[in-house]
């Protein structure tokens, strides 16, 4: 069984307090949904009209070759969304995506580009291995970070 990870809410809370000043320097881009925007705090796309903010995150802060960083939406006052455990929200099955499953040390041991609809079967067979401790989800057009799985508990 595995568990999708939402980014937390609180990580984004200031972004709406920022001056546009502020979020130039920062280069953080204030955008209105089209329904089409993938929010990484609420696992869900943004609705139409809605403000999503979109910036850089470090979603692979660790000293490793892999270190990585790239774009993400993160919808004016998203609340965190927790699925169920061994479901893949709409806003990533959705997508083609780019699973990365990676060691212990970060390193990644794995890798494929699927449709999303196919990800809730593939993520078992990767826990499968005990080698793999965590696996990267990446919206394959843009490269973008989706979120991180683990095992669930």
């Amino acid at each position: 069984m595995f568990q999708v990870h939402p980014l937390p809410a609180e990580t984004f809370s200031h972004l709406s307090g920022l001056s546009e000043a502020e979020r130039t320097e920062k280069n953080i881009q204030v955008h209105i949904s089209d329904g089409r925007f993938p929010c990484r705090v609420s696992l869900a796309d943004a609705p139409e009209g809605a403000r999503v903010f979109l910036l850089n995150y470090e979603h692979q802060p660790n000293q490793t070759p892999y270190r990585s960083r790239h774009a993400i939406f993160v919808m004016e006052g998203a609340q965190e969304s927790h699925p169920e455990p061994g479901t893949i929200p709409a806003s990533i099955s959705s997508r083609l995506l780019s699973v990365r499953a990676f060691n212990k040390r970060h390193d990644i041991i794995d890798a494929e580009v699927i449709d999303g609809k196919e990800v809730a079967g593939l993520l078992p067979a990767y826990f499968a291995r005990p080698e793999v401790n965590y696996v990267h989800l990446h919206y394959a057009g843009r490269g973008c970070y989706a979120a991180k799985v683990t095992r669930a508990p």
